[in-house]
């Protein structure tokens, strides 16, 4: 995997097919170990030159499981990797010396995850199995065009709502494969839509165009296939709203004037 994402960072900003897929289908390894088993899955459980200890074990309502020697042991909230070393440290108390406990889902429950958003098939998706955020975004159909550069994955543990805000474009394009989280039964995950802003008058091509923070509004123009023949370049306008009312700002600078969502970018006639 560390060659993979070298090849990527080195390859330029752009993530190539072929590694983009080869990473995908390598996601589950990856979230393997970081999902949280809960009622239903049915578990493996081994523990090295301890034939006797070997057991396959289905997770309960009130998320424990029954192990020899132990009885019944919490599983609340773990990871399967967090189980094994809870498993190893109860032996290790007085029963096995240096326990080695190896866990693996057998069977997976049904989990359910919302994904709203700027998605292409909205809705309660119910999914067995470790996925991450990337596999679930291609589950249901991918991202619209409008969408925008943020997600949010809403997860409630131990009673507390905790918000992961992950950056889609550097995932998307390999710059942080670090955020293609492990998603977990329960979440909820929201693609934002893109800041959106309108271009109207002498523009080659007026219309609605996807505008980030930074942009400029030459950067805008530029989108809207630059000036047309008939465009006054030293008086373009933003109308804007600021706290519910209608705001112009005249001639304004095309290369340091920054653009907000919903401002419309009027481009006048010139008369000379």
């Amino acid at each position: 995997m560390k060659v993979l994402l070298h090849a990527m960072r080195t390859a330029g900003s752009i993530l190539p097919a072929v590694l983009f897929y080869l990473l995908l289908a390598a996601s589950p390894l990856l979230a393997g170990n970081n999902y949280i088993v809960g009622p239903g899955d049915v578990l493996n459980i081994s523990v090295y030159n301890n034939d006797d200890m070997t057991t396959t074990v289905q997770v309960s309502l009130d998320r424990t499981i029954v192990m020899p020697l132990l009885g019944r042991v919490t599983v609340k909230d773990l990871t399967v990797s967090q189980v094994g070393e809870n498993l190893t440290r109860l032996l290790a108390d007085g029963y096995l010396v240096n326990p080695q406990v190896n866990v693996f889902i057998k069977e997976f429950r049904s989990k359910k995850v919302f994904v709203l958003g700027q998605v292409r098939q909205p809705g309660l998706i119910e999914l067995s199995g470790p996925i991450t955020l990337l596999e679930l975004l291609s589950r249901v159909g991918g991202i619209e065009q409008d969408a925008g550069d943020t997600a949010t994955i809403k997860r409630t543990l131990e009673g507390k709502d905790q918000i992961i805000s992950v950056n889609l474009h550097n995932l998307r394009t390999g710059k942080d494969f670090s955020q293609n989280y492990a998603i977990q039964d329960g979440d909820t995950v929201m693609v934002s839509k893109s800041a959106m802003c309108y271009i109207t008058g002498e523009v080659s091509q007026p219309g609605s165009y996807p505008c980030g923070k930074k942009s400029t509004v030459l950067q805008m123009i530029a989108l809207a296939n630059g000036f047309n023949g008939k465009a006054a370049r030293g008086s373009v306008r933003i109308v804007r709203e600021v706290d519910g009312q209608k705001k112009i700002y005249k001639d304004v600078d095309l290369n340091s004037t920054t653009v907000e969502d919903n401002d419309v970018i009027v481009v006048p006639e010139s008369f000379f």
